[in-house]
């Protein structure tokens, strides 16, 4: 899907020159003649607006307040394109929440350079905000009436609590999540406790012992290879 550009300004025949190059980087670009037209559409599907400053009745900087106060719009990222070209213009622009100021007359291959970069930036922080949300919220895992809450670092069972220490909440995690295989107890060690921590293959035992009698029904998921080590079994 291509990425469109509304350009707003009361000159035609500017937005007619900004709308033929844009499209020829690709981009779709629709035009609107003065703000209020603007604030009339579906600004929530646009990817960047080029705004003018000086237009009559809404300025551009009443409308780029006015998209920074709706959350469909907030992020979405404005250039200024203006014939005010003095220094304390441009500051209460880039305060009022603009990316980019670009003074007219302009260079149009300055303006393509200035709207990549502006959308680069803007895709850039938009997966940084997705990475870094996923980073946060972890979904539960659950096998039936067994649940782990990996955001608050609990554990229910038939929707009760149950009462696990770190290191067996540690590894009934780690063995829901990588469930119907059998990990040798030196694997579960490096998965469960740190580097510099000594840990023999009785604690292994002692730990899981403990949590299958905490599980109760699910108590013979946990099964074991002799010789080999443990694993959660979906079915046995």
């Amino acid at each position: 899907m291509r990425i469109k550009i509304l350009v707003i300004d009361d000159e035609e025949s500017l937005c007619e020159i900004l709308k033929f190059n844009l499209e020829k980087e690709g981009y779709e670009v629709d035009c609107a003649y003065s703000a209020e037209e603007a604030l009339e559409m579906d600004l929530a599907g646009y990817s960047l607006f080029i705004v003018d400053i000086m237009m009559e009745h809404l300025s551009g900087f009443d409308f780029a307040k006015r998209i920074r106060n709706n959350t469909a719009t907030e992020n979405t990222p404005i250039i200024f394109c203006s014939a005010l070209n003095g220094e304390d213009d441009t500051v209460m622009g880039l305060n009022i929440g603009a990316d980019d100021y670009i003074t007219k007359p302009f260079v149009i291959s300055e303006v393509l350079a200035r709207v990549r970069a502006v959308l680069r930036r803007s895709q850039a922080s938009r997966q940084w905000a997705y990475n870094v949300s996923k980073s946060i919220y972890e979904p539960d895992i659950t096998f039936h009436t067994l649940r782990i809450d990996r955001n608050e670092k609990l554990c229910f069972l038939n929707g009760e609590e149950i009462n696990l220490t770190k290191t067996e909440f540690d590894i009934l995690l780690f063995l829901l999540t990588h469930r119907n295989r059998i990990y040798s107890r030196d694997e579960i060690i490096r998965q469960v406790w740190s580097s510099d921590v000594v840990v023999t293959n009785r604690t292994i035992d002692t730990n899981i012992a403990r949590l299958r009698k905490k599980i109760g029904e699910y108590s013979d998921n946990i099964v074991t290879r002799l010789g080999f080590g443990y694993g959660f079994k979906e079915t046995v």
